[in-house]
């Protein structure tokens, strides 16, 4: 990005004062660092109606937490996870995105992301498998994700699945007011790589809220200091795609979404969705 482009990200609203927020962003701006887009800040208003999307859409993973079992279809998960949805007046937010068929997404061992439920794919005992859920409620997103070990599971597998939600904590630690998004992905790359694995390059988190996908882009790796400067009022979420071996992946040509490892080792992942605040951040889901 442009130094050029980089001192016009902010714009300040003709008329009105400047406030101790803009001040501090464009301090920021004026020593060449990236600041959001003024749109990227949440209002009080609308961190209210991403955190009751959250609470509906926590309820849908603990659902699924009570009810996972080996011999269960995925099928079945997807079904759970509309029922749910709708009885509590909200509407899944995968369903038909961008042609998504399902409500869920459930990514089993080797399935790093976008695995679509169906009848035929029955949970395992050894099994891990990702239950991914966005909620849309009252117009307003919201986004996570759990691990779900099925039955007796390898202790090798079992350290992957705990080291990636170590990851997602220690992203979430670094999420603080007027640090910058590559001390996340620093920091998260740096305990997966201690840990003998290796973080997804192809995916990555997101900005949501008032739609499903916003800015900014929240990778799990890079370097303190760098990316873009985290403000009060920003909504993301910090989803970090783990591998026990090598980081590449490919998609699934026979429909399009399903994201599998390369080198067919397992791969975890765990989700928030969280706001920035004035002393640290809020989780919105869990």
């Amino acid at each position: 990005m442009s130094l050029k482009r980089i001192k016009n990200n902010w714009h300040l609203i003709a008329g009105e004062p400047l406030t101790e927020l803009d001040k501090k962003v464009l301090y920021h701006q004026s020593r060449g660092n990236l600041v959001p887009k003024r749109k990227l800040i949440k209002t009080p208003e609308q961190i209210e109606g991403i955190r009751k999307s959250g609470i509906i859409n926590t309820g849908v993973l603990d659902l699924v937490a009570e009810k996972i079992h080996v011999g269960m279809s995925t099928a079945e998960i997807d079904k759970l996870v509309y029922d749910y949805t709708i009885a509590h007046g909200a509407i899944p937010a995968d369903l038909n995105y961008e042609g998504y068929p399902k409500s869920v997404c459930t990514s089993i061992n080797d399935v790093v992301c976008h695995g679509i439920p169906s009848e035929e794919e029955i949970l395992k005992d050894g099994d891990i498998v990702n239950v991914d859920v966005s909620t849309i409620y009252n117009g307003y997103f919201s986004d996570a994700s759990r691990m779900f070990m099925i039955g007796e599971v390898k202790p090798e597998v079992n350290k992957l699945v705990q080291v990636t939600k170590e990851c997602l904590e220690i992203g979430v630690e670094k999420a603080k007011p007027w640090s910058f998004l590559g001390d996340i992905g620093a920091a998260i790359q740096r305990h997966a790589e201690k840990n003998g694995y290796s973080v997804v390059r192809d995916f990555c988190g997101h900005g949501v809220g008032l739609k499903f996908h916003e800015e900014p882009d929240v990778e799990h790796y890079g370097k303190k200091g760098k990316g873009m400067l985290l403000v009060p009022g920003m909504v993301f979420t910090i989803e970090p795609m783990i591998n026990m071996g090598t980081y590449d992946i490919f998609i699934d040509e026979a429909d399009g979404w399903t994201v599998c490892t390369e080198d067919g080792l397992p791969s975890a992942q765990w989700e928030h969705t969280l706001v920035i605040t004035e002393t640290g951040s809020e989780i919105l889901t869990y």
